[in-house]
Formats: structure tokens, sequence, C-alpha cells
């Protein structure tokens, strides 16, 4: 099937795409309100914590990585709650696997965080 735009015209329509999500998850999934405000009001301290770009970039990629691995764990929850709303055991495991997708992101930041904060203290 041939795709209905190409090029710069593609580029803008995907890009619109791309700003409904964020602003359907700003909306409507609270986990991803407080993983941004966090992100937000945390970064003024990846400028002192960082001292190097390598190590700001850790900083704020590793909370990117937590609200894009949230992200697509409200597209599976979504789709998960779209199918059905009856219990059933594959619905379950794909919310779990994908809570625990987010989780490991989560332990990964607070690995970078912490052992940043802890070589700027020492």
């Amino acid at each position: 099937m041939k795709p209905a735009h190409t090029g710069i015209k593609r580029l803008f329509h995907s890009t619109r795409y791309s700003w409904k999500g964020l602003s359907a998850a700003w909306h409507n999934e609270a986990a991803f309100r407080q993983e941004l405000i966090v992100t937000v009001v945390l970064l003024p301290a990846t400028f002192w914590l960082g001292q190097s770009l390598v190590e700001w970039l850790l900083l704020m990629g590793s909370a990117v990585l937590v609200m894009a691995v949230e992200l697509l764990n409200s597209a599976v929850e979504t789709v998960v709650d779209r199918i059905g709303v009856e219990h059933h055991e594959l619905s379950g495991r794909a919310k779990d696997l994908g809570s625990a997708a987010v989780f490991l992101c989560v332990l990964f930041a607070f690995l970078v965080w912490g052992s940043l904060l802890v070589v700027r203290l020492v």
C-alpha cells in the first residue's frame, strides 16, 4: 500500500500525530504527567550533577527513557482496554509486562542519578 504522504508532507503529518499522542498522554495518563513534571523540576539539577556532556546526556536520557517507555506502556494498556474489559490472563500479562518495562527504566534512572549524585558529593 502506497503511503498517503511523502517527503516533507509526511514529516509534517507524523509530527502532528506525535504531538497528538503527547497531548493524549498528558490529558489521560497520570503517570506520564508525574514523570514529565519530575523531569522538568529536576532539569536544573542536571546542570549541577552532570560534570560532562556525557553525564548530562545520561541524566536527561534516563528521564526521557522513562517517559518514552511510559508512552509505550500506555499504548499497550489502551489497546488491551479497547479489546475488552473482561479479565483475561493474556491481557493482564501484557499490562504487567508494560509496567515491568517502566519499572526497569525507573530503576535505571535512579541508578544514573544516584551514582552521579554520590560522585558529585564525594
